[in-house]
């Protein structure tokens, strides 16, 4: 009775603290993101006459077609350039304040632009609009990098992915909630466009006041802060229960593990062998997830949807509808997260992405010649927003916070985070160009990123499920050739008790060995390498081998004795 009772307590449970914790921290923080990325779309007529007539007022002279697009592009861009600058700070940051430290600091780059941007018309300056969308995206890229990383310290390993989806969950909601009072008889009208860019502080201000009272991490406490009866109280605490020790152990057996390393840094990060594939999968995951096309598909929509006979007065009913969708699949994402498993969700997400693109170029292209098309492509874009909800979307962050340890996961953050950035800077700044050069088949161009990323997702990533963060990094040892001991000064693995096995069934049945065999063929030609470069020197002996065989075939047809016709013996090393 007892030791199912013990069995039942490390499986981990969904206590209060937990679950307040979990949606504080997203609401204050990763709702920012998708609320933002949303709040500017609506009101962006009324924006741009703003800009015009407080130029006239200053200059008696209206902006220039060039000059309004500029200034608008850069309150645009604004906002995934401050989400690059804050990526490259989480590494310092999580690692002097603490993951729950760093969270109440953002607030700060939330509340104040959410000022900022209130009082802007009041103010007649459009300069401080641009200002604050260089702060919130700031506390965007900061909270996209923190919270994932602060709920998958905080969880039980058999709840991680659950609440691992649940800041993408709450970008969702905020991006609804954003397409809600922006529409035009809510806020996206003359007197209520300030106020909708304002509301983005409210979050920023509960989290404040609220999330002091819960929690920092154990792993922090315990790995970076030592700070060993505080980990225990915050386990404890978290978990409702006393006995904590086997968490505990755990916790220290990865600091063991790691205490040669020291800290990771993000250069460090490129070079140690044992991250190599870990590192490359969050590159191919971020950048497969911006690069996949979804703002394209946000940014289409309005279109297709007037195509298909929607009045323009009911377009952006129908949009909201779309963001209710997005939260509607974030939420199932939630609840099947640890049935089906990060990697099932990931190649059926990417799988359902691309196929949508396909049928959507198609649909695209013949919308004006038959008559049903229009309707076909409404349903692609509805199910490009299933496909992307389910695993494109929330699980490339959680795969971070679980294949990387205390030591390097900042910095993996940091990596994540500003390849998430620059390609998603990337995307809204090249598909316009994209749009006009291509038309109607530049969904072709995002249907071949999925198809790629789903492929290397089947070849590539190990499923992660109610696995520790130990046995993940072992199962990604096998793939960097790199023992549970690593001979290398500096390697997480270093120092991994020998008892401790990969589980059965790491790698799913019939999956090929692609990391292996790659890693084998740059063996075999650093192999060859060297050979090359052996090459002169045993070109030089070869032909003194033959130089001493011309001369014993000479020695030879002079008739010399039988005894004296023996060849010298050969030198050759080839």
């Amino acid at each position: 009775m007892e030791e199912k009772e013990s069995k039942t307590k490390r499986e981990g449970k969904l206590t209060a603290v937990l679950a307040l914790a979990t949606l504080i921290s997203a609401f204050g923080s990763s709702f920012q993101y998708g609320y933002n990325v949303a709040a500017i779309n609506s009101p962006f007529r009324l924006m741009q006459e703003f800009y015009n007539e407080t130029y006239y007022d200053r200059n008696s002279d209206y902006l220039s077609d060039f000059s309004l697009t500029l200034l608008w592009s850069l309150s645009v861009s604004m906002f995934p350039f401050g989400g690059l600058v804050g990526s490259l700070m989480v590494g310092f940051l999580v690692n002097k304040l603490g993951r729950k430290g760093t969270l109440l600091l953002n607030n700060v780059f939330s509340i104040v632009p959410a000022i900022l941007m209130g009082s802007s018309k009041v103010a007649s300056s459009f300069e401080i609009i641009i200002v604050a969308r260089l702060l919130v995206g700031i506390c965007a890229g900061l909270s996209s990098n923190v919270v994932p990383m602060y709920l998958g310290e905080l969880a039980p390993k058999n709840l991680r992915g659950a609440l691992g989806v649940v800041p993408q969950l709450f970008i969702t909601v905020g991006i609804l909630t954003a397409q809600i009072l922006g529409l035009r008889n809510v806020l996206a009208n003359e007197k209520g466009w300030p106020i909708l860019l304002g509301v983005t502080g409210i979050p920023a201000a509960v989290q404040l006041l609220l999330l002091p009272f819960f929690p920092e991490s154990p792993r922090y406490l315990l790995v970076q802060r030592k700070d060993h009866e505080a980990a225990r109280k915050a386990l404890r605490w978290l978990r409702g229960w006393d006995f904590v020790e086997d968490e505990v152990e755990e916790i220290q057996q990865e600091h063991e593990a790691e205490r040669a390393a020291g800290f990771i840094s993000v250069v460090k990060l490129f070079r140690i062998r044992s991250l190599r594939w870990q590192l490359i999968s969050i590159v191919v995951l971020m950048a497969g997830q911006q690069l996949s096309g979804v703002n394209a598909i946000y940014y289409y929509a309005d279109k297709i949807y007037e195509k298909a006979g929607v009045a323009e007065d009911n377009v952006q009913y129908v949009t909201a509808g779309t963001g209710a969708i997005n939260v509607a699949m974030t939420i199932v994402a939630v609840f099947v997260v640890e049935l089906l498993g990060r990697r099932i969700l990931l190649l059926l997400g990417f799988s359902v992405c691309f196929l949508a693109c396909c049928l959507l170029t198609v649909a695209l292209v013949l919308q004006d010649t038959v008559s049903w098309m229009p309707y076909l492509s409404i349903t692609c874009v509805f199910s490009y927003v299933v496909g992307h909800a389910l695993g494109p979307s929330p699980i490339p962050a959680l795969i971070i916070t679980e294949i990387f340890m205390q030591s390097s996961r900042s910095s993996a953050f940091m990596v994540g985070g500003s390849v998430h950035w620059i390609c998603n800077f990337a995307v809204g700044l090249l598909f316009p160009f994209i749009q006009e050069g291509l038309g109607s088949y530049c969904f072709i161009v995002f249907g071949g990123v999925c198809f790629l990323t789903a492929i290397f997702v089947f070849f590539v990533i190990p499923e992660t499920k109610d696995k520790t963060f130990m046995e993940i990094n072992l199962a990604f040892a096998k793939m960097n050739h790199v023992s549970e001991v690593c001979p290398e000064a500096g390697e997480e693995l270093k120092g991994i008790p020998a008892e401790m096995e990969l589980p059965e069934q790491t790698e799913p049945p019939g999956r090929k060995e692609l990391p292996d065999k790659l890693t084998l063929v740059s063996e075999e030609l650093q192999t060859v390498a060297d050979g090359l470069r052996e090459l002169p020197q045993k070109l030089r002996l070869v032909s003194e081998d033959l130089k001493a065989v011309s001369e014993s075939l000479k020695v030879m047809s002079e008739g010399l004795p039988e005894d004296s016709r023996q060849l010298p013996p050969s030198t050759v090393r080839l």
